[in-house]
């Protein structure tokens, strides 16, 4: 392990609550450094290995309930960033005064290479990946790591990075609100929207959790940041590091921008934004943050051509599945808000079969009528089916059904379709009134694509 040598956790006694990937990791790395760990959650873990590996590590695991008892002379508590703060063992140990730190918090501590970090409400996961290949392209020392809320836990990754490597970190408005020390040498804000006010309790609160990614930043770093909107130019104010802003709108020269049709940095023409790979018009704000990125760490333009030349995208976020019979399928379940469904339309110009619907979270659906104007039809399913098809029948939309799950909206939406056409999930709504994330949501759609794919051929 290359990790920092640190003590800090020597004989503390600390409470990991969630037992999801970075529960685990989080309990295994804190028992490396010394700490006496207990774990709590709700659920039994499913797989026995679980417990067997956290039994070796001398790990206490307590289950079924969220007994107050077990912050009895805790220390510390590390949260899984989902869990909410009203949570009765969370908010007992916030009564208490007890430190709560997310699990990036506890990977910063750790790493001894510089961090990259990078969030907002929409484009993360996707700038995220850009920024890590493009510092990968033509890369002859160390290795750019991909970490954090895209799936892959940043302790883990932290524990074998070395100082010629560097993270590149998504973080989560979750994750954001339990760090202390955390430090990125690159901060980058793609966009802040409405989104997570059920955890926030408001969009003020949502903001303020964002913008501590660069709280710790001082002049010697870098805060890029989408200059689009006057709200988030107002908000890089608040950051003490250099800001460099990207903009596809060309509001700017002094970082990345879109410029009749091509994409610049500071003045030098790096491609044509026909030639990225990806559609849509986020995914060239994607590119110009990654961009932007790539460029103040000394990357070449050749290197950063090669990588949004070729780059397909992130699975589940307008990622292209298959062609049949001349209708492309598109996966977008990662669109868990408007935003980002009415950023997969804008990228399209063909027509367009939309498979949406899901959690209600007590939001109508009208911002999306201008979107719906381009749809040959609307497969509804989940919580939210009445409201989307409200919205699609006040946009004019024709065909509009109603169906039990994104499994069974793949045929009707194939049959609904024409050659030509773009089949496209992207549910504008969470998953979790039918479906655990929405990556199970994505994988379900894509299974049923490859069996309708099966089906045609055979006919």
């Amino acid at each position: 392990m290359q990790m920092k040598k640190i003590t800090s956790y020597e004989n503390k006694k600390v409470l990991v609550i969630g037992l999801g990937k970075s529960g685990f990791n989080s309990a295994e790395l804190l028992s490396t450094l010394g700490a006496k760990v207990t774990v709590n959650d709700l659920k039994e873990p499913k797989d026995p290995q679980i417990a067997a590996e956290l039994k070796k590590h001398a790990i206490g695991l307590v289950t079924g309930g969220h007994p107050l008892s077990l912050l009895d002379g805790m220390d510390l508590v590390v949260k899984n960033p989902g869990i909410p703060y009203n949570n009765v063992l969370v908010a007992a140990a916030v009564k208490q005064g007890l430190p709560i730190i997310t699990e990036p918090e506890l990977a910063y501590e750790i790493l001894d290479a510089p961090m990259i970090g990078v969030t907002g409400t929409n484009g993360k996961t996707t700038t995220t990946t850009m920024i890590s290949l493009m510092l990968n392209q033509g890369r002859t020392k160390g290795k750019a790591y991909l970490a954090g809320n895209i799936g892959i836990p940043a302790s883990k990754v932290a524990q074998k990075a070395t100082p010629d490597d560097i993270m590149v970190t998504e973080l989560s408005s979750f994750q954001l609100l339990g760090i202390t020390k955390l430090h990125p040498h690159i901060a980058v804000l793609t966009n802040i929207y409405e989104a997570h006010t059920d955890y926030h309790g408001s969009r003020a609160n949502y903001i303020k959790a964002k913008m501590r990614l660069t709280m710790n930043q001082n002049k010697n770093d870098f805060f890029v940041v989408n200059w689009d909107s006057v709200e988030w130019q107002d908000l890089s104010r608040q950051s003490a590091a250099k800001v460099v802003p990207f903009s596809r709108q060309d509001k700017s020269e002094e970082g990345a921008y879109l410029k009749d049709g091509w994409l610049y940095f500071r003045k030098e023409k790096i491609m044509s934004a026909a030639e990225i790979k990806v559609p849509g018009d986020h995914n060239i704000e994607n590119a110009l943050a990654a961009l932007t990125v790539a460029k103040l760490l000394g990357q070449s333009t050749e290197n950063i051509v090669e990588v949004l030349k070729t780059f397909s995208g992130v699975r589940h976020r307008t990622q292209y599945v298959t062609t049949i019979n001349d209708r492309k399928f598109y996966n977008d379940s990662k669109a868990t808000n408007m935003e980002a469904t009415e950023k997969a339309l804008a990228g399209f110009s063909a027509p367009v079969v939309l498979l949406a619907g899901g959690l209600d979270r007590g939001f109508t659906f009208e911002r999306l009528v201008p979107y719906f104007k381009k749809l040959r039809g609307l497969i509804v399913f989940g919580q939210t089916a009445d409201l989307v098809a409200a919205a699609a029948e006040s946009a004019g939309v024709k065909k509009i059904l109603h169906t039990k799950d994104v499994v069974t909206a793949v045929p009707l939406a194939y049959k609904m379709s024409k050659k030509g056409d773009i089949v496209l999930l992207s549910p504008a709504c969470a998953s979790w009134d039918q479906y655990p994330t929405f990556e199970v949501r994505g994988d379900m759609f894509i299974t049923a694509v490859t069996k309708l794919q099966k089906q045609v051929e055979v006919r």
